[in-house]
């Protein structure tokens, strides 16, 4: 079977449109979130090892009951998410890579794409999904640490950073600093593709893709084995078209960013750089980014 390519980075990362891009290569199939990697069961994503409701919450389990409805059903509806939910009961005892394995096998010839930002929460997740597909290719894509930040606290008020710990701590204030999560996710990114081959691996700034996507697109076609002709990469220019790239049935709405659901069209902009040095725009007091998360970014190249 193909070795699947995995998206890593943080939320608010380009990372729904950019899988979906890449997911509507004629030699791919782009998958919603499937979160898989982030229990060792499947039976996990419904309860905890211990009886109690899972913490990824019912919202974790949309993309795999949409991806398990559209690969076997052909068709996203209630009696296909209904079908998949007897799927993943069957499969519940099933490690979580070995679930994957069944979806890979099935979309075969197809190469898998796929991202589930809340696999960067722990370098271990990382690891099993290279323990389980050896091969699998991993693009590490990054965006500014201002612009991600602001995005990330515009939804639901910032709640992805309890999830991280992105704390700062004073000796009377605490406070959510959505940098800190930014810096960690990375460096736990980093570290895990330290012990990945370097052919296997690619990093690209998301604005690089948003400016010159024809470029960018192609260029990661390449590195993938994949088409780089003017067709395929045309076809990755309507992420839209993609059967994810919507709302799903009631009973399974989301499996991706619902931003990109209610609007995944892409129209291709250059998007504005902020400055390292300059106030955050989600802070009041006037201070800027931590000296830990400039050096970061400018090892990412920005200036």
């Amino acid at each position: 079977m193909a070795a699947p390519l995995f998206l890593l980075a943080p939320p608010r990362s380009y990372t729904s449109l950019v899988n979906a891009m890449l997911g509507q290569h004629p030699q791919t199939f782009g998958l919603p979130e499937l979160c898989l990697f982030n229990v060792d069961h499947l039976v996990e994503l419904w309860q905890g090892s211990k009886g109690e409701i899972s913490e990824n919450g019912s919202m974790a389990r949309h993309g795999l009951l949409r991806a398990v409805a559209e690969i076997y059903g052909g068709e996203q509806r209630t009696g296909t998410i209904n079908m998949a939910r007897a799927w993943c009961s069957r499969r519940e005892d099933w490690e979580s890579g070995r679930v994957f394995q069944e979806i890979v096998a099935k979309i075969h010839p197809l190469v898998a794409v796929e991202k589930s930002p809340s696999y960067t929460i722990s370098v271990n997740r990382m690891r099993e999904m290279h323990r389980t597909f050896p091969d699998a290719r991993f693009l590490h894509l990054v965006r500014h640490p201002v612009a991600q930040g602001k995005s990330l606290m515009g939804i639901n008020d910032g709640a992805f950073t309890i999830k991280v710990n992105a704390f700062e701590i004073g000796d009377d204030y605490a406070l959510m600093e959505p940098q800190i999560g930014w810096h960690d996710l990375n460096l736990n990114i980093l570290d895990f593709l330290d012990d990945v081959p370097k052919d296997q691996q690619l990093r690209m700034r998301g604005e690089d893709i948003m400016a010159e996507p024809e470029k960018q697109l192609a260029a990661i076609a390449r590195w993938a084995g994949l088409r780089d002709d003017p067709q395929a990469v045309d076809e990755m220019m309507h992420p839209e078209r993609s059967p994810f790239a919507c709302f799903g049935p009631i009973t399974a709405l989301f499996g991706n960013d619902p931003n990109f659901l209610a609007g995944p069209t892409f129209r291709p902009h250059k998007p504005k750089i902020p400055k390292l040095d300059a106030p955050v725009p989600w802070r009041e007091d006037g201070k800027g980014l931590h000296r830990k998360v400039i050096e970061l970014a400018r090892f990412f190249g920005y200036a």
